[in-house]
């Protein structure tokens, strides 16, 4: 069907979306969101350990006060963004140079 985009959903505690590369079929969509899945668990840990990671993030980005931070909350905080950079990278790989492609992860 001409205009319609085909959903691929993999329950989870978390989703990613690849966003920003429309023309993409759904098969190689897919495979690079799941590409950027292995790498970020390959980094952080579980499911469980991303989702945590993510919340961090997130009520960092809410607060905006890094003094408030814990010590873990920091190391989380660092840990996430290498994941993310490693993960980009995983799951882009082989499609060619997208500098506006961004991959959206959030708790499900």
């Amino acid at each position: 069907m001409q205009g319609t985009r085909m959903e691929a959903l993999i329950e989870t505690l978390y989703t990613v979306t690849l966003t920003d590369y429309p023309d993409l079929p759904t098969k190689e969509r897919v495979a690079a969101e799941a590409r950027y899945c292995k790498a970020l668990e390959r980094r952080i840990g579980p499911p469980e350990d991303v989702v945590h990671a993510l919340k961090a993030v997130e009520r960092l980005a809410d607060d905006g006060d890094v003094s408030e931070l814990t010590d873990e909350a920091r190391r989380l905080v660092s840990q996430w963004h290498l994941a993310c950079n490693t993960a980009r990278t995983a799951g882009l790989q082989g499609l060619g140079d997208l500098p506006e492609a961004w991959f959206d992860v959030r708790v499900s």
